[in-house]
Formats: structure tokens, C-alpha cells, sequence
């Protein structure tokens, strides 16, 4: 009995364990389910980030795609008109020695119409000094015609009314005697050549008012060859002018201070001077060196043949001045214009290229009253001229 209820007690000990291994299995089984869920949740997460990041990556390499299509275009265009470029020197190359070509032959031309324009002056002012003694002549010979002609007429009108005094009496008396025929005769005659003296004054009288209008032609022609000869001087001395304007404003630089007007460059006043001084300042001296410096440079490409000088125009506000030194705003002016002549000089420009001449208030810029335009109008002008 013990035995038995031993082996009993041995079989129903058993089924709690296997229960309890089945439960132990089964929690496993679970434990194993929810990593395996997990796991797929994380690896669908992370294929599902990985897919965005491929879709990106391919973006981004089809946009690096287009870009290097973009660069290759570019590249292709870029050399394109590189080729374009080096034809386009080539052509200007060319076309340079050919403007510098032309530019000598232009130049012998010029010195060649120079040469010319001098020898039609001179031979225009031998005409002009020929034509004056031609006229003097004619005009005297016309004054001896005028007497002839009167000093004829009376006599024609003496002899005239002789003729018909004595041709009434030789009516009256119904008889001609030899005598009277004669002096008839002799009257016709002299009546016939005086009429030949007539024309023959008349017809020196045409040919002098033919060679009168041929000289006054002649004249003419010179003086419009002269005078365009006279405009090409002044077209290159305007040129020149730009040139010296052009290079100054290089030099000088954008300043509101100093500006061109027209054919002028102007400085205002208190660049270079202080209130009611005609002394340069520091600054008006450096830029004024600046200018002596452009004007010598421009000087010496200019030819001698151009008679052209630089003209320093010094101008003043209307406020009338209040110092020992200047009784007028004109003194002011025009020694303002004469500092900046001595100062030019001793930079080395040649003193016959230089005037300074003042002009007080008298050529305003603005005419209103108030201070922007007084600023306006204390100015120095410099102007680039013929003599």
C-alpha cells in the first residue's frame, strides 16, 4: 500500500510540471511572437526610411544629372564663343593695322593740307593785295575815262553845236566854200574818232569788271579753301580739348566738386582756395598738379601749327567781399586766376599757353539767391581755346 500510494503520489507530481513546461514553452512562444513583431515594425520603419532616402538619392543624382548636362552645354557654349572671340580678335588685329594705316596716311594727308592751306593763304593774300592794286587802278583808270568821257561829251556838244551853227549858215548863205567843207570834214573825222576812243574806253572798262569778278571768284574759292582748313584746325584742336577733358576726369576721379560743362572744366572754389583767399590750399595744389601734369602731357601731342592756349577764368559769388586785401569781388577773382596761372608755370606748362582773366559775379551759373547757387558760381574755370 505504501509502494502503491508512493507511485501515485509519483503520477500526479508529474502533470504540474508538464503543465508548467507547457506554460514556460508557451510565454516563450509569445516572447518570441512580440520580438518577431517588433522586429518587423523596426525593419518596415527602417526599409520604409531607407526607400525615402533612395527616392531622395535618386533626386539627387538626376539633379546632379541635369547640372552636368547644364555644365556640358555651358562648356560647349563657352568654347563656342571662345572660337568666336579669338575670329574676333583676329579681326580686330586686322582692322587695328588697318585704322593705324589709314591714321599715318591721314596724317601725311593732314600735313599735306596743312602745307597747302598755308601756300592758298599766301597766295590768297597775294591776290587780295593784287586785287587791291587792280582796283586801284581801275578805279583811277575809271576816274581818267569819267574826264575823257566828260571832257569828250563837251567837246562832241562844242563841235556839235559848231556843226549846227555853221551848217545854219551855210544854209543861210546857200554856199559852201572850200574852206568850210574842210573844217566840216574835219569835224566828222574828229567827231568819228572820239566815238572809236569811246569805245575803245568802254570796251577796256568790260574787260577790267571781267578780270574783277574773275579775282573776286578766285577770292572766293581761297577763302572757303582757307576756312576749311580753318575747320579741320579747329575740329583737331577740339579733339584734343576731349582728349585733355577725358584723361583729367581719369586723374581727377568722380567728384561732385569738379565737373565739365561744355567745352569747360570746372573746379569749385573751395577745392582750391578758402573764403576770400587767393591762396591755393594743400588740396588745390595737388589737384592742380594733377592738371599741370594732364596738360603737358596733352601739350606735347598737340602740333605746333595749332595756336592754342589755356584760359583760367576765375568767378566769384555776388556777395560782396569784406577784406583788407580785395576792394572787389573782381580783384578776388582775378587773382584767383592768376594763382592758379603762377602755379601751372612752376609745374612746368609754358607761360605762353596760359591767360587768366576774372570775371567777378558777372557770369553766373544760377542766378537764384540762396547758398547751393553761390556754391555754384564760386567756381575756376579752365577752357582749352584758339588764340
Amino acid at each position: 500500500m505504501t509502494g502503491l500510494s508512493r507511485r501515485r503520489n509519483r503520477d500526479v507530481n508529474t502533470w504540474p510540471g508538464f503543465v508548467d513546461a507547457l506554460a514556460t514553452l508557451l510565454m516563450v512562444i509569445i516572447f518570441l511572437l512580440m520580438i518577431f513583431v517588433v522586429a518587423q515594425v523596426y525593419l518596415g520603419a527602417a526599409l520604409s526610411g531607407r526607400d525615402q532616402a533612395l527616392n531622395d538619392l535618386t533626386a539627387q543624382v538626376n539633379e546632379l544629372t541635369n547640372l552636368l548636362s547644364l555644365e556640358r552645354t555651358n562648356n560647349q557654349r563657352m568654347e563656342l564663343e571662345l572660337t568666336q572671340l579669338t575670329t574676333e580678335l583676329s579681326n580686330t588685329s586686322d582692322q587695328r593695322d588697318e585704322l593705324r594705316d589709314r591714321a599715318a596716311a591721314l596724317a601725311s594727308q593732314l600735313s599735306a593740307a596743312e602745307l597747302s592751306a598755308d601756300e592758298m593763304e599766301k597766295k590768297l593774300l597775294a591776290a587780295l593785295a593784287n586785287l587791291e592794286e587792280k582796283e586801284a587802278e581801275l578805279s583811277t583808270a575809271r576816274e581818267k575815262a569819267d574826264e575823257q568821257l566828260a571832257d569828250q561829251e563837251s567837246r562832241i556838244a562844242e563841235l556839235s553845236a559848231l556843226l549846227a551853227s555853221r551848217a545854219a549858215e551855210l544854209e543861210d548863205e546857200k554856199k559852201l566854200s572850200t574852206e568850210a567843207q574842210a573844217q566840216v570834214a574835219a569835224l566828222n573825222q574828229q567827231m568819228l574818232a572820239l566815238r572809236q576812243q569811246l569805245q575803245k574806253i568802254q570796251a577796256a572798262l568790260e574787260v577790267s569788271e571781267r578780270e574783277n569778278e574773275d579775282k573776286q571768284a578766285q577770292i572766293v574759292n581761297l577763302g572757303q579753301r582757307l576756312n576749311a582748313a580753318l575747320a579741320t584746325k579747329v575740329a583737331e584742336l577740339q579733339r584734343y580739348r576731349s582728349e585733355f577733358f577725358g584723361r583729367l576726369r581719369e586723374v581727377l576721379g568722380d567728384r561732385q566738386d569738379i565737373r565739365v560743362v561744355g567745352d569747360r572744366f570746372v573746379f569749385q572754389s573751395e577745392v582750391l582756395f578758402t573764403s576770400g583767399s587767393a591762396d591755393l590750399g594743400e588740396e588745390g595744389q595737388e589737384q592742380l598738379a594733377k592738371l599741370g601734369d594732364t596738360l603737358k602731357t596733352i601739350s606735347a601731342e598737340i602740333p605746333d601749327d595749332i595756336d592754342w592756349v589755356m584760359r583760367v577764368d576765375g568767378h566769384t559769388d555776388k556777395v560782396p567781399i569784406r577784406n583788407l586785401k580785395f576792394a572787389s569781388n573782381w580783384e578776388l577773382s582775378a587773382a584767383r586766376a592768376i594763382s592758379v596761372v603762377k602755379f601751372l608755370i612752376e609745374r612746368g606748362v609754358p607761360p605762353n599757353r596760359l591767360v587768366a582773366a576774372g570775371f567777378g559775379e558777372y557770369q553766373p551759373l544760377d542766378n537764384r539767391d540762396d547758398e547751393i547757387a553761390y556754391r555754384r558760381n564760386r567756381r575756376i574755370e579752365f577752357k582749352i581755346t584758339e588764340r
